[in-house]
């Protein structure tokens, strides 16, 4: 292989994949939350039988300007591909709300 057929990192654990419709973050909103420092979690059940773990993430404008919360969420999305694989629990919905 070559310098550019860099091999995909192979991932371990069920699925995750991106909640990007409103109706979903508000459904989060209704479930219980956990709050710690500068993050807020909702974790919601879906009670369906799909193994897949679906996470979201926003930040509001108490943030701070656009460049502030966008790197808020760079960082919570980071923070959630590697722990998510090992802490997750299949068929649930995670919303991470930066503060």
């Amino acid at each position: 292989m070559t310098e550019t057929q860099a091999a995909a990192p192979v991932s371990k654990g069920p699925k995750i994949e991106r909640i990007k419709v409103r109706a979903d973050f508000l459904k989060a909103a209704k479930a219980p939350s956990l709050s710690r420092g500068a993050v807020f979690m909702q974790l919601r059940p879906r009670g369906d039988d799909d193994g897949l773990i679906r996470v979201g993430f926003t930040a509001s404008k108490k943030v701070g300007g656009s460049v502030e919360r966008n790197r808020a969420k760079r960082r919570l999305r980071e923070a959630a591909r590697l722990l998510l694989p090992l802490h997750g629990r299949p068929g649930c919905d995670y919303v991470f709300i930066a503060r």
